[in-house]
């Protein structure tokens, strides 16, 4: 895809008079707050019944240790000639998945497999998803409508994470799963009923041939490999940190996962919308130190008003995907795009679980504050070290 370094002309109220980009922003805007809600319940429930923090990190973020499968094994998908098709088949198998949670007195270790067989097909139906905005947006409006998405994502998660508060109040935990489905549905229905099929890709065979080929000229790259290195690692472990919001502030966990939703909100829309491309470029190493820094003030156990504050701060650093993504499509060929979009959320997604098992797995031994001062100063670190890297791309 080439390069645009001007600043975007489309608006998001442009964006959403195209009719099959409001029903890939709507399918995806159910999708992300019945997960959010899926994996509020989910740890929740295993919190009540284990007490552990190793296992309550794991069950909300475990379903992103599936992902990285789907990146070594199908993500060829995402660039097959029938994108539509496939995105409605993995739709369904998610509709599937979350309905099967929602079943009473399933065994936990039913409930954990259930995740990572939603995180391979949901890895899948990021790269189909993202492939097919490629095609339904002009080049110049990719980064707006990332920009949207993103900007949905937290907002989302703020009203999942309160309202899975509320709910958990007046249901049970299978009540909020049986919500999750609800929303999960009515995405479906939406893509079914506004994306159009579109064969103008070029004919392959999907697989793990073709998926292999694709991931390995893509990590054999200097440039590719350090814009993955600092999309997946300094995000993980930052998402370990809140991981631990639930055993760190058992009442008030809802507050921090929602301020953080927030800031990450006002971060995308900040970077995505207000800013060149070219000031975007410059800001993206602050942004990543923006979101691991303010997480060391939980060495000083900060009361519950300074946490929120520090979590709503430093979640506007997840802004610097914006950047990173934008400089990974300009190293990217077009009939694979969908296919490298996919590999790289699938990555984030990991080490999102590979954070979260980190930082649950430290806290077995260390305090939660102490843990989360960790991970954080650790992600400052990865940040400092990889610069140089990145500024060669």
């Amino acid at each position: 895809m080439p390069s645009d370094t001007s600043e975007p002309t489309t608006t998001y109220r442009a964006l959403l008079g195209n009719r099959e980009f409001t029903g890939l922003y709507a399918s995806f805007t159910l999708t992300v707050a019945a997960s959010t809600l899926s994996g509020f319940a989910l740890a929740t429930l295993v919190d009540q019944r284990t007490g552990s923090p190793f296992l309550t990190a794991v069950s909300m973020y475990g379903a992103t240790f599936a992902t990285v499968l789907g990146a070594m094994t199908l993500m060829s998908v995402a660039d097959g000639n029938r994108p539509r098709r496939t995105l409605v088949a993995l739709q369904c198998v998610s509709l599937l998945g979350v309905a099967a949670q929602a079943v009473p007195g399933l065994p936990l270790t039913a409930r954990f497999a259930l995740l990572l067989v939603l995180g391979f097909f949901q890895s899948l139906g990021t790269g189909t998803r993202m492939g097919l905005l490629a095609e339904v947006v002009p080049a110049s409006a990719y980064v707006p409508a990332r920009s949207l998405m993103n900007i949905t994502s937290g907002g989302m998660a703020v009203l999942g994470y309160a309202l899975g508060a509320v709910l958990l109040r007046y249901l049970s935990p299978q009540g909020v799963f049986v919500t999750a489905t609800a929303l999960t549905g009515a995405g479906l229905v939406v893509v079914a009923t506004t994306v159009r099929e579109r064969s103008i890709r070029p004919p392959r065979r999907p697989g793990l041939r073709q998926t292999w080929t694709v991931n390995t000229a893509l990590l054999s790259r200097s440039g590719p490999r350090a814009l993955l290195l600092n999309l997946w690692v300094p995000n993980g472990l930052i998402v370990g940190c809140e991981a631990l919001f639930i055993p760190y502030a058992p009442d008030h966990a809802g507050v921090l996962l929602a301020a953080g939703s927030a800031g990450m909100l006002l971060g995308d829309l900040t970077v995505g919308r207000l800013l060149t491309a070219e000031r975007r470029r410059r800001c993206a190493f602050a942004l990543r130190l923006l979101l691991a820094a303010p997480y060391l003030l939980f060495v000083l156990h900060p009361p519950l008003p300074v946490a929120t504050a520090a979590v709503f701060v430093a979640s506007a650093g997840f802004a610097a995907t914006l950047p990173l993504q934008e400089r990974l499509l300009t190293l990217t060929p077009d009939p694979v795009r969908g296919q490298v979009q996919g590999v790289e959320s699938a990555g984030r997604m990991t080490w999102q679980g590979i954070g979260a098992a980190l930082a649950g797995g430290a806290a077995q031994y260390l305090t939660p504050a102490t843990t989360i001062t960790a991970l954080a100063a650790v992600s400052v670190t990865v940040t400092v070290l990889s610069r140089p890297f990145v500024a060669r791309t």
